[in-house]
């Protein structure tokens, strides 16, 4: 049980300091690495040649965007 405890109470410690920055910086919490966007890659798949399931969900992706396009008011 006092482990159960002293984890709670590092846990709060971090949450209050993280809250302190926040208060002072004004800038919330972010990752460092940047993701996929710094390596160069824009989708999740990059593959050149991309397999029958992902080449069907782009036809899908592409023939809904062309129907939104036709079918749009304004």
């Amino acid at each position: 049980m006092s482990s159960f405890i002293a984890t709670f109470v590092v846990l709060l410690a971090f949450f209050f300091l993280m809250s302190i920055g926040y208060l002072i910086k004004h800038k919330a919490v972010a990752g460092s690495c940047g993701g996929l966007g710094s390596l160069g890659i824009d989708k999740a798949c990059d593959c050149d040649d991309p397999c029958d399931k992902r080449r069907a969900k782009m036809e899908d992706e592409d023939s809904r965007k062309e129907k939104l396009t036709q079918n749009r008011i304004i």
